[in-house]
C-alpha cells in the first residue's frame, strides 16, 4: 500500500483519516503540532512528525518519501477568516503554495485537498450545487479555499503533480472541538451538556448539508489510490436539515428542552447549500450514511465524555 502523509492528523477530520487510512493499510504519517496539552486523537498507531505548518523545513521533512498528501490543515475557521482575511492569506493560501512546491521536490505523485462546499458556492439560490456550477464565495474561508484550488491546477499544468478536491459540506461528530467556534452541533451540544443556552444565528431557517464524520472518511477513502476521473468532487449527505430541524434533533436525542438564544447571522452566511453527490456516488458506489439523530447521538457521548475528562483528568486504575 502505499506511504500517506496526513497535514493536520490531529485535527478532526484529519484524525479521523489517520485511523480510516491506517485501518486499509496504507503506511500513514501524521503531521501536526501534536502540543503536551492535548494527547493524539488517533485509534491507530501512525508514525508521528511534530512540527508547524508554518514551517518550510518541517513541510519538507515530513513530504520526504511520501506517495499521497492529504492537506487537511487550516489555520482559520470561517469566522476567524472573516475577522482577519490578510492572517488567512498569509498562513492558509501562502503556505499551502510552499507545501505544494515542497511536493514537487519530493515527486510527490497524489496531492488531496480538504475544500469547503459549504462556502465555496456562494448565494445562488439554488436547491443543491453541482461540482460543474460556479464558485462565487462571499467570505475570506470560502474565497481562500477557491484560490489554494486553482493553484493545484497551477501546479498541474506547470509541475504535473496530480490533486483531487473535496468540497466537503458540514461534517460533525466525536473529536470535533467545539472551543475552535465551528459546527453547530458540536457547539449546541457541549452547550445542552453543560446547562447553557444554545446560540442561534438568524431565525432557524438557514439550511445546512450535514455528514457524519466517519461516513465523510469512509468516501474519502474510497478515492484514495484510484485515478478518479475529475479534480472535484462534493462530499457530504445530499440532503439538507435547516437549523430549526437540527435543535429539534439535539432535543429529540438529550431529552432536553433548553434556552434559544438569539443573535443576528453573520453577512457572509449563505441560507441554503445542499451538495449534490451524484458524480461521487456514479464513479465509486453509494455509501451507507448515519442518519442524523444517530450520528448526533454518538457526538453527544463523546463531548460528554470529552467534559468528564476536562472535570476529572486523572486515568481511572484498573481493578
Amino acid at each position: 500500500m502505499a506511504k500517506t502523509l496526513v497535514i493536520g492528523a490531529n485535527g478532526f477530520i484529519g484524525s479521523h483519516l489517520v485511523d480510516a487510512l491506517s485501518f486499509d493499510g496504507h503506511e500513514v504519517t501524521a503531521f501536526d503540532r501534536f502540543r503536551s496539552d492535548r494527547s493524539p486523537l488517533f485509534a491507530s498507531a501512525p508514525r508521528l512528525i511534530a512540527g508547524d505548518f508554518l514551517s518550510r523545513s518541517d513541510i519538507e521533512r515530513a513530504v520526504s518519501g511520501q506517495d499521497y498528501v492529504f492537506h487537511f490543515l487550516s489555520t482559520t475557521t470561517p469566522a476567524t477568516a472573516e475577522n482577519d482575511p490578510t492572517f488567512d492569506l498569509r498562513t492558509n493560501v501562502a503556505q499551502t503554495v510552499e507545501l505544494l512546491e515542497a511536493c514537487v521536490a519530493a515527486s510527490v505523485k497524489h496531492f488531496y485537498f480538504a475544500s469547503t462546499g459549504g462556502a465555496i458556492y456562494g448565494s445562488q439560490g439554488q436547491s443543491q450545487y453541482f461540482e460543474t456550477d460556479r464558485a462565487l464565495p462571499i467570505s475570506p474561508y470560502g474565497i481562500g479555499k477557491l484560490t489554494i484550488e486553482n493553484y493545484l491546477s497551477y501546479f498541474k499544468a506547470k509541475h504535473g503533480l496530480d490533486s483531487t478536491v473535496f468540497r466537503i459540506s458540514n461534517p460533525y461528530g466525536g473529536r470535533q472541538r467545539a472551543n475552535r467556534k465551528q459546527g453547530l452541533i458540536p457547539i449546541a451540544l457541549r452547550q445542552i451538556a453543560l446547562g447553557e443556552p444554545v446560540v442561534r444565528l438568524g431565525d432557524g431557517q438557514m439550511v445546512r448539508d450535514y455528514i457524519y464524520v466517519d461516513d465523510l472518511v469512509s468516501m474519502i477513502a474510497l478515492v484514495v489510490g484510484k485515478s478518479p476521473g475529475h479534480t472535484i468532487y462534493n462530499l457530504g449527505s445530499g440532503r439538507g436539515h435547516s437549523v430549526t430541524e437540527v435543535l429539534d434533533s439535539l432535543r429529540r436525542v438529550t431529552g432536553q428542552d433548553f434556552a434559544i438564544v438569539e443573535r443576528p447571522k453573520p453577512a457572509t452566511f449563505v441560507d441554503r447549500v445542499v451538495l449534490d453527490t451524484k458524480r461521487f456516488l456514479n464513479e465509486f458506489g453509494a455509501c451507507d450514511l448515519t442518519p442524523l439523530d444517530e450520528g448526533i447521538s454518538q457526538t453527544y457521548a463523546a463531548i460528554q465524555e470529552q467534559i468528564r475528562q476536562e472535570l476529572d483528568p486523572t486515568p481511572v486504575s484498573p481493578g
